[in-house]
């Protein structure tokens, strides 16, 4: 059996989901939060499949709760260990052969799946000053992960690693040049693992050779972008250095003119940390309609409101643009995919994304769109589009388990 853990941890919390990679099987998940907080939690479900060979079909799911103090993420692991021994299923019946993990920043250094050791751990560390948010958290989950599953290897899947694929055009800003290179700014783009399944899934689901696909891949969620793929290959995509450029998100204000950064401290007296929290938690569409969740947003503009219609013009604006853009990038597209939380469950964002490339050939099917199912690959072009578009649902989890065993196979 090939069973893989997958753990995506934060500086106070961290998400496991245990998967047989047999029949791609989530065998039990889980999420252990507030983590050095007085009170810790921790959530345990166990999935029951009925028939092994259809992991989709009469899912049962048993959730536990535990709560007790968690001081650390090292207490974390022998929480989530102890919730295992005494909730199901048995690691020592499904026992994991490898432990993959997520890590957002990965810089130019790491452009695949790679192995842990102790000199991989040093480097995520000094990557922390790109993503002091987000790679702090990972490794402290990494090592105590070590710690628990000591006689199995361990694979780091980096957010960024997919990108690493974009020519110096594409990552290159227009800067000093030696500036740039002595604080390694460049374009890195983030939401790789998401981008490379869903158009890994795409070709799939066309039945065509990926190498042979132009695809737009739109990861639409309260963080979001959009990446142009060319035979498997990101090529462009719209996050930078960090998650903020590019669309506009749910609390990120995507796209500005860097002077604006400048006029605010100037005229506004905001200082760094002011403006920081400005663009990063006080923006997007709560900054425009007040409410970063698009089901808020789309039902106060239904009842009129017209800061939040402008707020719903500007994101659908920023997707065309970039729908454009990458076109020309590509030099035509074959494929445009929807995913995350607002890509797959928000006919109207996907109707308006497309709404000018009916010039291209591109025709999305009304019904199919209103009526497209939850959780299934489905396609909302109609059979007589120039450009099929899909709703694929992302999975980085599965994605992560893949790229992880995949690289141990290797060894």
């Amino acid at each position: 059996m090939s069973v893989v853990l997958v753990v995506n941890s934060g500086s106070s919390s961290f998400k496991y989901q245990l998967i047989d990679m047999l029949g791609e099987r989530v065998l039990a998940s889980g999420l252990v939060e507030r983590i050095g907080e007085a009170h810790g939690r921790a959530l345990h479900t166990v999935r029951h499949h009925a028939d092994p060979e259809e992991p989709s079909i009469a899912l049962d799911r048993v959730t536990h709760e535990i709560s007790r103090q968690i001081p650390d993420h090292t207490t974390g692991f022998q929480v989530m260990l102890d919730a295992f021994a005494e909730h199901g299923p048995s690691l020592a019946e499904h026992a994991p052969t490898v432990v993959g993990h997520r890590v957002v920043h990965g810089g130019a250094r790491f452009f695949e799946a790679t192995v842990v050791d102790d000199l991989v751990e040093i480097n995520i560390d000094e990557l922390s000053v790109l993503a002091p948010l987000h790679n702090p958290g990972a490794l402290q989950g990494i090592r105590a992960a070590r710690s628990a599953f000591r006689d199995i290897p361990h694979v780091a899947v980096f957010d960024t690693a997919f990108h690493q694929t974009m020519p110096p055009e594409a990552y290159t800003y227009a800067i000093d040049r030696d500036l740039a290179a002595r604080h390694r700014i460049r374009r890195y783009g983030f939401h790789g693992t998401s981008h490379k399944y869903v158009s890994e899934t795409a070709a799939a689901h066309v039945d065509r050779p990926l190498d042979e696909l132009k695809q737009i891949v739109f990861h639409l969620g309260n963080g979001a972008s959009v990446t142009a793929i060319d035979g498997g290959r990101s090529v462009a995509t719209s996050m930078g250095f960090t998650p903020l450029e590019g669309l506009v998100m749910g609390t990120r204000s995507g796209d500005l003119d860097p002077a604006i950064l400048l006029h605010l401290q100037r005229r506004a007296g905001l200082d760094v940390d002011e403006i920081d929290r400005l663009l990063n938690k006080e923006s997007g569409l709560l900054g425009l309609g007040g409410a970063s969740d698009m089901r808020d947003l789309i039902a106060q503009s239904d009842a009129g409101d017209e800061q939040a219609q402008l707020a719903l013009d500007v994101y659908a604006h920023r997707l065309r643009s970039y729908a454009g853009a990458y076109i020309a990038v590509l030099g035509g597209v074959d494929v445009i995919a929807f995913t995350a939380g607002v890509g797959e469950n928000s006919p109207g964002v996907r109707e308006a994304a497309l709404d000018t490339l009916g010039f291209l050939g591109v025709r999305v099917d009304r019904s199919r769109n209103e009526a497209a199912p939850r959780g299934e690959v489905t396609r909302i072009s109609t059979d007589d589009s120039a450009v099929t578009v899909l709703i694929v649902p992302t999975d980085e989890e599965l994605e992560i388990a893949r790229q992880s065993l995949e690289r141990v196979a290797q060894l």
